[in-house]
């Protein structure tokens, strides 16, 4: 069974639509699928439309959170999208990103950097506007090869020369709201220093004792020993040790299921969660 539970879509800041992101992970064999797009779950209900036979789809988003002048990112499945504190909570962190992404759009021009915000809202679409949109323009002009390397300090990683901060949750917030509309709480890539400062060890213990449920290791900004680090902190924690691609289309060069959860860890998501439960596909049609 191959399990993947982190993905984007263009609801967001993937290039796949979300029902070419259903069909992708048939293609690629995945049994079951995350569509764990940045604070939104507008992608949910095309998603399941186009849901092919074999594929189950854990409905979820990732939420942007700051603990202590940190980014942290944070995985919420299978919760209740209508319970009105975390929708509240999610729609203000949407409604600054347009306001952020423009502020680090002239942050850019400033640097010489002969970007235009009509370029970044076309690469955006009808997705939630972010930074992987300006990493695409910036490779567009030939700034940066990959949009990899636009998250440096030199230009959009925290705390570089064209970051801006934008409105965030903090994680303990984070994890009350997702538990109180019946989801289930990862901490996404929480050793992924390469995008800038993590939060310590610590702090990952105090969340655990917060209601954590899991962090996630196996992903491509962890290297092996960070993985080891990682796994070696879950099980002292008790926490559940995901899986996932954090896959975002041709923005990254990460493949569907290139890591995947364990069968046993994603059975424990599955029952710890209330708010909503996976969709097993039906083909390409929406349930009754």
């Amino acid at each position: 069974m191959r399990i993947d539970l982190h993905t984007h879509s263009t609801a967001s800041d993937g290039t796949d639509t979300p029902a070419e992101l259903v069909r992708n992970a048939a293609a690629a064999g995945l049994d079951v699928v995350a569509l764990t797009d940045h604070d939104s779950t507008r992608g949910h209900a095309e998603a399941i439309a186009a849901l092919p036979e074999g594929l189950t789809l854990v409905t979820g988003a990732e939420l942007s959170c700051r603990l202590d002048g940190i980014g942290m990112h944070m995985l919420a499945y299978l919760f209740d999208p209508d319970e009105p504190e975390l929708s509240r909570e999610r729609e203000l962190v949407r409604d600054d990103r347009v306001p952020r992404a423009r502020a680090m759009v002239g942050k850019l021009g400033e640097l010489g950097v002969p970007i235009a915000w009509e370029q970044v809202a076309r690469i955006a679409g009808d997705g939630s506007v972010g930074r992987p949109h300006i990493a695409s323009a910036l490779v567009e002009l030939g700034v940066v090869e990959t949009v990899s390397d636009a998250f440096t300090s030199d230009w959009l990683a925290n705390g570089g020369r064209a970051y801006v901060e934008k409105h965030e949750l903090d994680p303990f917030d984070a994890i009350r709201l997702v538990k109180a509309a019946g989801g289930v709480t990862v901490f996404a890539h929480p050793g992924a220093a390469k995008r800038g400062d993590t939060v310590p060890e610590s702090a990952i213990a105090a969340l655990a004792a917060a209601g954590l449920d899991g962090i996630e290791v196996e992903h491509m900004d962890h290297d092996e020993p960070t993985r080891a680090r990682m796994r070696g902190l879950a099980a002292e924690l008790g926490l559940l040790a995901t899986g996932s691609s954090d896959y975002h289309g041709s923005r990254k060069t990460v493949r569907l299921g290139e890591y995947t959860t364990d069968p046993e860890i994603y059975g424990e998501i599955t029952r710890r969660a209330t708010g909503a439960f996976p969709v097993p596909g039906a083909g390409g049609r929406l349930l009754p």
